[in-house]
């Protein structure tokens, strides 16, 4: 099965074909299409292509599926002994994307 490597928002991310993913937030409303032409690494069945830093000419093309925000984790901070504590919630953003086609250079 083809597979791609590309970064966006910072991460990279092993994409394939067919698959959902949850990535870093994106500008756009769902539905867009969206293109990813930071490719890091290329595979299709038979050779890998390898970039340097990234491949020339390739892309993935995907889909917006939604926005959203995960889960809440907690941040606390205490110093012992001196009445200091805070606590707060956080919820970071993604934007789940359907990867739609890998083309290789």
């Amino acid at each position: 099965m083809p597979y791609a490597i590309i970064r966006t928002g910072g991460k990279q991310f092993r994409v394939e074909p067919g698959k959902t993913y949850r990535i870093p937030t994106l500008v756009g409303d769902a539905g867009a299409k969206v293109t990813f032409s930071d490719v890091l690494l290329g595979s299709d069945d038979k050779n890998t292509h390898v970039g340097v830093p990234a491949l020339k000419g390739a892309s993935v093309a995907a889909e917006i599926v939604k926005h959203g925000r995960g889960e809440k984790i907690i941040v606390f901070k205490q110093k012992r002994r001196k009445n200091y504590a805070r606590k707060q919630g956080h919820r970071q953003g993604f934007t789940e994307i359907k990867i739609g086609d890998i083309t290789l250079a």
